[in-house]
C-alpha cells in the first residue's frame, strides 16, 4: 500500500502548531503548513513552512491581530521528522508580516505590567520628586504615519491629577530590532514633566519593540512600518534557528 504523501507533513504541521501555541498566552487561530514531498523529506529538505495566526497574545499582554510568516529552503533532520519533529540542521531566513490594532496596543498600555513600571518611576514636577499613578492611558493610531497618546496621571504625594498628550512618528532602529518615536508634538497645555513624557514615550517604544514578537529560535528584524487608521503593520525578516515543536 503506497504511503500517504501528506502524512509526514500533517504530523509536522501539528507538532509545530502545538509547539508555537505553548509559547503564547492565548491563541484564537494558528495554522502551520509544511510543504514538501516524501522523497525530499527523507533527504531532510522542506520547500516551505508557512505560519499563519490570528489573535495571538504575546508576552506583556500584547495581542497580535494577524501574523504571517513564510520560511523557504528549510533543511531539517530527517530522523527527527520521522517522529513528527521539525529540527533545523542549519539556520534559515523568512519573511513575516505582523498586524497590530490600536485597541490591542491600548489594552497592553493599561495592563498591570505597564502600570507597575510607570508607578515604580520617580519624576520631577516643579523641582519636586513625585510618584505617579496612571489613571488611564489612551493610545490611538490616527493615521498619517503617527501614533497619539493621552494619559491622565495622579501625583501620589499631592493627589493632583494631570493630563499628558502627545503625538509622534514611529521609526525603525538601524538594526531593525526596535521602534522609537521621533517628531514628538505635545497636546494643548504645558508639559508638566519632561521625565513623565519620556517615561510614556519609552513605554510606547517598549510595547512596539520587536523582541515582544520573538518566539523561541525565531527573531524578527523590521524592514518597514506602515500606520493606517487604527492599525499598524510591520514587514520583517525572520531569522530562524529552530521552529518550536513538541
Amino acid at each position: 500500500m503506497p504511503e500517504n504523501p501528506g502524512l509526514g507533513e500533517q504530523a509536522l504541521n501539528k507538532a509545530a502548531e502545538i509547539g508555537l501555541s505553548s509559547q503564547l498566552d492565548a491563541v484564537e487561530n494558528l495554522d502551520v503548513s509544511v510543504k514538501t514531498d516524501p522523497l525530499k523529506l527523507v533527504q531532510g529538505q522542506v520547500d516551505q513552512v508557512t505560519i499563519e495566526g490570528e489573535g495571538l497574545v504575546m508576552q506583556k499582554n500584547l495581542r497580535i491581530e494577524e501574523m504571517q510568516m513564510h520560511i523557504t529552503s528549510v533543511a531539517i533532520n530527517p530522523l527527527s521528522a520521522a517522529f513528527g519533529k521539525i529540527e533545523l540542521t542549519k539556520p534559515t531566513t523568512g519573511k513575516a508580516r505582523v498586524v497590530l490594532k490600536a485597541d490591542d496596543i491600548n489594552r497592553a498600555f493599561n495592563s498591570e505590567y505597564i502600570r507597575d513600571k510607570l508607578q515604580s518611576q520617580k519624576i520631577k514636577v516643579d523641582e519636586q520628586v513625585m510618584t505617579i499613578a496612571p489613571q488611564y492611558i489612551d493610545f490611538r493610531l490616527p493615521g498619517q504615519g503617527k501614533v497619539a497618546l493621552k494619559a491622565e496621571v495622579k501625583l501620589v504625594e499631592t493627589g493632583e491629577i494631570h493630563q499628558v498628550a502627545f503625538s509622534a512618528t514611529p521609526s525603525i532602529s538601524p538594526d531593525g530590532k526596535s521602534v522609537y518615536l521621533e517628531n514628538v508634538e505635545y497636546g494643548e497645555g504645558k508639559e508638566i514633566s519632561p521625565e513623565l513624557t519620556k517615561a510614556l514615550i519609552d513605554e510606547t517604544s517598549e510595547i512596539l519593540n520587536l523582541s515582544n514578537f520573538d518566539l523561541e529560535g525565531m527573531t524578527l528584524r523590521v524592514n518597514s512600518l506602515e500606520i493606517g487608521s487604527g492599525q499598524l503593520t510591520l514587514q520583517a525578516e525572520a531569522d530562524v534557528e529552530q521552529i518550536p515543536t513538541v
